[in-house]
């Protein structure tokens, strides 16, 4: 049984954290030997403290006053209770302020005085000339005037007047610390702004607006180790081969150099979602033992113009730093699109993004020991330069399991799952065609999580079979109310499905059948075990139509009227026809003719005539009524049989393939088994949008051209 595979974690092993740990840096000069020695570690340094700081000084120079302390008066109280009685020294104007600042003489001032006269409590001041007073003048010369007017009617002589000193104030520290103050706070709210707007890059934090051009590429070396092996990764042994050639090259290079060979410069790992793709590049990022930068298509690309492609230089130049190196580009389609297909869907700033990488990739630079590795589900949209020799010379194929890889999977999930002995891991396999590697991980999660609900102490088949249904069909609505009547037209169409299914030679076996709502709006539905195969024929393709339409067919038989609950089977028959006429050329009127064009898909034109289009139609119709017609006269030769299977159906509202032997007998033809199938991607088995589970037998790698 293979390990099981864990999440992409940067996980050291213990020898090298404690060597990591144990390592002091070396600066040049001096002894390399003393690498056991312990380091006391630093306190670590808040820079923040250096903000509040100049915070604290700005805040305190704006609202601190340098100036001496003074008591306010007015002017007519410096007249009558200082000028007057000859206590003041001098007059101070400080023109900038407007201010006159009256200066005491020194023994003409007591605190009695003081107290005495205004009534508040003073200190003496004890430094001659020191202001005590200071009042407020709106003008000058009114202030004069006022002076000289007092000097008159006092009778004071000129030797006993009070003189008056003009000066400025030098305060100019306040001003500057405001202007200095509201600089720091637009610089320092502008800096957490940026670092908002440019946090999360490469380099970013401390970087923020400055590293928004930086790529965003997450760096696998040999500090970060992926412990994700090519043991890791099952049902994909194809693509291990083409992706270990270039893993084995990386590590062995003159092997291949040594006979003129080339490596290929780029791979695209190309396959349905939940294959496993990101997976593979796991493994391959923890096999190769060189740097390894994985990054998705959608970090290239942000609000502001030129940041894409300046990422794509940036990436290429970390590169070729660390080169012999691999670059991963999951989801490539986001940057890589077609260009000038559509001009209303037309980006610049993703088109300036690609040719950038086009460029990177084969310009006239040629980096030598860069591997580019991509993946996508969407290879039609991508760009022809970008999938030409020289950037992606590889495109590997990574398709949905067949039933050998799905049982290589199954055991890889399994592993930490307490199972019971009884499992047969086989048999699931046969039952999950189709399922890719992440529906099967999710089969066995489900499962596990039914077997604690139900208080078990392994989990069993019944478990298995339980969380298929549930991945299927969906949640299972044993509470959901239907009317009788309902409930039987459900059995006999779920009849009719199951009856043409077992009698007609080239429909697929039947599995299981249920009248139990499941989803959203199943109300039921048949589940077969189809045959993985590639090509199909005329008369297989009937049959396939034929048993679709069985549960309308036996609604109009028994109730002579027909429900809305063949809607799924109708869009599946109708998808069937139209392919047989304008894909496979299997209409003798039409003729051997395609009209299905991968490049044309997006377009609103269509490549036939409108006498044609009628054709066509008319074909498709004459071929889905031929096929009904064939379903009535069978239902109707069957008549007993459907009637037996519906009430059986609603006694016990589940059958089994067991079931329906016990019922109606063996099933006439033999199921053929195909023997060592490898590489089979055929999924046909299906739930209905409202009663049925039909399956759609086409080639479902041929996509269906749009109805007519």
């Amino acid at each position: 049984m293979q390990r099981k595979v864990e999440n992409n974690k940067q996980i050291m092993q213990p020898e090298q954290q404690q060597d990591k740990k144990s390592k002091i840096p070396f600066m040049g000069g001096g002894d390399s030997n003393n690498d056991n020695k312990p380091q006391r570690k630093l306190p670590k340094f808040n820079i923040y403290w250096i903000y509040i700081i100049i915070f604290a000084a700005l805040l305190g120079s704006t609202f601190l006053k340098f100036t001496p302390e003074t008591n306010t008066v007015s002017e007519q109280e410096v007249f009558q209770k200082m000028i007057l009685p000859g206590d003041v020294d001098h007059l101070l104007q400080v023109t900038n302020k407007q201010v006159v600042r009256v200066f005491m003489k020194p023994d003409s001032i007591t605190k009695a005085w003081y107290e005495e006269r205004f009534k508040m409590k003073f200190e003496p001041a004890k430094v001659k000339g020191v202001p005590l007073f200071e009042f407020q003048v709106v003008d000058w010369k009114v202030f004069s005037d006022n002076l000289s007017s007092f000097y008159r009617n006092n009778q004071i002589p000129d030797n006993k007047q009070v003189p008056v000193v003009t000066k400025q104030d030098p305060d100019w520290f306040g001003p500057i610390s405001s202007t200095i103050f509201s600089m720091v706070v637009i610089v320092v709210i502008w800096i957490l702004l940026m670092r908002k707007m440019g946090g999360g890059g490469a380099g970013g934090g401390a970087g923020g607006i400055f590293s928004i051009g930086k790529s965003k590429a997450q760096l696998f070396d040999k500090g970060t180790k992926v412990n994700i092996t090519f043991a890791d990764v099952a049902g994909l042994d194809e693509a291990k081969v083409e992706v270990m050639e270039i893993v084995d090259f990386l590590k062995q290079p003159k092997k291949y150099t040594a006979l003129g060979g080339k490596i290929p410069k780029g791979a695209l790992l190309v396959g349905p979602p939940g294959t496993g793709k990101t997976l593979l590049a796991k493994a391959m990022a923890g096999e190769a033992q060189v740097p390894f930068f994985s990054l998705s298509g959608s970090d290239f690309v942000e609000m502001f113009v030129g940041v894409g492609a300046s990422r794509v230089r940036d990436l290429f130049k970390q590169a070729r730093e660390k080169a012999p190196c691999i670059i991963f580009i999951d989801e490539i389609d986001a940057i890589g699109r077609a260009r000038g297909r559509n001009a209303i869907m037309s980006n610049d700033e993703r088109e300036n993004t690609l040719n950038q990488l086009l460029v990177e990739m084969d310009g006239f630079g040629g980096d030598s020991g860069i591997i580019i590795l991509a993946a996508t589900n969407r290879p039609d949209v991508l760009d022809s330069a970008l999938l030409r020799p020289g950037r992606f010379d590889r495109q590997i194929s990574i398709d949905k399991p067949d039933v050998k890889g799905r049982e290589a999977i199954f055991k890889v999930h399994l592993a930490p799952i307490k199972v019971s002995e009884t499992l047969d891991i086989h048999k699931l396999a046969e039952q999950t065609p189709g399922f890719a590697g992440a529906d099967i991980a999710n089969v066995c999660n489900e499962a596990a999580l039914i077997a604690a609900r139900n208080n078990k102490e392994g989990v069993d088949m019944k478990d298995f079979q339980d969380a298929i249904d549930r991945v299927i069909g969906g949640l299972e609505k044993k509470n959901k109310i239907i009317a009788p009547h309902e409930k039987a037209i459900i059995a006999y169409h779920e009849a009719g499905h199951a009856i043409c299914g077992w009698f007609l030679e080239h429909a697929y076996p039947l599995l299981k059948v249920t009248i139990v709502p499941r989803g959203t709006a199943a109300l039921g539905y048949a589940q077969y075990t189809p045959k993985e195969q590639y090509l199909y024929n005329t008369d297989q393709l009937m049959d396939q139509i034929c048993m679709t339409l069985g549960g309308r067919a036996s609604e109009e038989i028994f109730f002579g009227k027909i429900s809305t609950g063949a809607s799924n089977d109708l869009q599946q028959i109708t998808r069937i026809a139209y392919s047989m006429v304008t894909v496979y050329g299997m209409n003798s009127k039409v003729g051997n003719v395609s009209f299905y064009d991968p490049s044309q898909e997006n377009t609103f034109t269509k490549p036939y005539s409108e006498e044609t289009g009628k054709l066509i139609d008319n074909e498709v119709r004459a071929i889905i009524e031929e096929a009904y017609k064939r379903t009535l006269t069978l239902l109707t030769e069957k008549k007993k049989e459907v009637e037996l299977l519906a009430k059986q159906l609603l006694d016990k509202e589940v059958l089994l393939q067991s079931d329906v032997e016990e019922l109606i007998g063996k099933r006439p033809f033999e199921e053929k088994k195909i023997l060592e199938v490898e590489n089979e991607d055929t999924e046909n088995k299906s739930t209905d949008g409202s009663i049925d589970a039909g399956v759609p037998p086409y080639d479902s790698k041929q996509p269906v051209p749009p109805l007519n």
